[in-house]
């Protein structure tokens, strides 16, 4: 898993400039910093072709809202109450795109940005992009990527483990270069699958002589993570234009619910990049091996898997989880791999008292 070697870093006075802008204009400003090999242009072209009005409702790809409750409704939004944004709830709609999945966010944008590499990069090859999913993702990358030049799409899913409506849309989907192939299992199945394509060297030689190379459009690539570090600042920027945050260094809470540990990952290096965030909540379902993880240390995927009303969150090996370990142990290799062994061979680790400090210093969770 590819990691940032530096994070661009950021002041109040840069929210300030910020709050006035478009999510566009926000957009280009965080991912040109991200990315110093494309211009300012090319950031440009990619983002206003990813978040044109045509393909997210309202004009606005990420708005904010204000959640009101009251004690009749305070048991449905019982995680809320870990919540203390200075001036109430507020709810980040990232459901505007064209498949009404989050993940539109960055797979409107991934497809734009790869073939943009594959020109700076002068790669004669075409990019087979393989993807696991348990419902959004698929579908979303599916319609992000479809007739791209340059690149080819094969998407696994659990045959018994996406919505009806997802299953539809991913076996309707248009595009002469896409493609969907369903399987037996879960989604830590596909995945864990689709990892085994990506190490297969022999199958990379194979790939490499006739003319293609391996990509993905899980947030086990990179390229999936950085879009969506930028609604969180933009939501940032909607509070401090509409007086919510009031004071220069005021933070908020952020409660993302994660399976796969990307989009809470996203926050995290927000926060690392400035972004006054005080707590990232991460919010599971009945496959709750992240909250256990977070209270104990102890992550354990030997346990029953839940199939819900929420298949995007069913899941029991967290990809992105790696990462964390990585930046909070002080890039420590032999630590992490240590771990990922543990987990392969046994189905579970426990990292140590120190490493589960710093992780509680920043994360909370229930489910």
């Amino acid at each position: 898993l590819f990691v940032p070697e530096t994070l661009p870093q950021y002041t109040h006075k840069d929210f300030v400039e910020m709050q006035n802008g478009t999510y566009i204009d926000r957009a280009i400003k965080v991912l040109s910093d991200f990315l110093p090999e494309f211009t300012k242009e090319e950031i440009k072209e990619c983002v206003s072709a990813a978040y044109a009005e045509e393909k997210f409702s309202g004009g606005n790809p990420a708005p904010i809202s204000v959640v009101h409750s009251d004690k009749a409704d305070m048991n449905i939004l019982e995680l809320w109450q870990l919540v203390h944004i200075y001036s109430g709830r507020y709810m980040l709609e990232l459901w505007h795109g064209p498949t009404c999945a989050f993940k539109d966010m960055a797979l409107q944008l991934l497809p734009h940005l790869l073939t943009h590499s594959l020109k700076i990069t002068k790669c004669d090859k075409t990019a087979v992009i393989l993807v696991a999913t348990s419902g959004d993702t698929g579908k979303a990358a599916l319609e992000g990527f479809k007739d791209v030049d340059r690149t080819k799409m094969l998407v696994f899913y659990p045959e018994n483990g996406v919505s009806p409506m997802q299953k539809r849309q991913m076996n309707t989907q248009e595009g002469n270069n896409v493609s969907v192939c369903a399987i037996e299992g879960n989604f830590d199945d596909a995945q864990t699958g689709v990892k085994k394509m990506f190490g297969d060297k022999e199958l990379a030689a194979q790939m490499d002589k006739a003319g293609y190379q391996f990509s993905s459009a899980n947030s086990i690539n990179i390229g999936r993570l950085l879009p969506q570090i930028v609604y969180y600042f933009s939501a940032y920027c909607d509070l401090l234009k509409a007086g919510t945050i009031k004071e220069e260094g005021d933070k908020i809470n952020v409660v993302v619910p994660t399976g796969d540990f990307g989009n809470i990952l996203a926050a995290y290096y927000a926060k690392k990049m400035g972004l006054p965030i005080h707590k990232l909540i991460c919010a599971s379902n009945s496959n709750n091996v992240l909250t256990e993880f977070l209270k104990t240390g102890v992550y354990n995927r030997n346990r029953e898997f839940h199939a819900t009303i929420s298949p995007s969150m069913d899941i029991l090996i967290s990809s992105n989880l790696e990462r964390l370990l990585f930046d909070v142990t002080g890039h420590d290799t032999e630590k992490v791999a240590g771990w990922m062994k543990e987990l392969s061979e046994t189905g579970r680790y426990q990292v140590d008292a120190e490493t589960l400090a710093a992780i509680q210093e920043v994360f909370a969770a229930d489910y």
